[in-house]
């Protein structure tokens, strides 16, 4: 499982996470950034850069977010 971007990057989308990101897996859907799971090497670079703190390794997700896991990767198949 790769890192997870959750609510807190709705509307705010600040693209620091994907300046950092060397595989370029992090990509703008409609109101947030979402990390494309088949594309990350979880390298975590992009976890600290974020300045909102919306990206989690999967197991570091708080529990009121779970459901950003599967929106993560909803979106990236949609963007295929």
């Amino acid at each position: 499982m790769t890192y997870i971007i959750a609510e807190p990057c709705i509307d705010i989308k600040d693209l620091s996470c994907v300046d950092v990101c060397p595989v370029d897996c992090i990509h703008t859907f409609e109101r947030m950034l979402i990390i494309d799971p088949e594309e990350c090497i979880d390298c975590g670079a992009c976890e600290p850069e974020c300045p909102v703190q919306a990206i989690f390794p999967p197991n570091d997700v708080p529990s009121e977010w779970n459901s950003y896991i599967e929106k993560n990767r909803e979106l990236s198949e949609q963007k295929k």
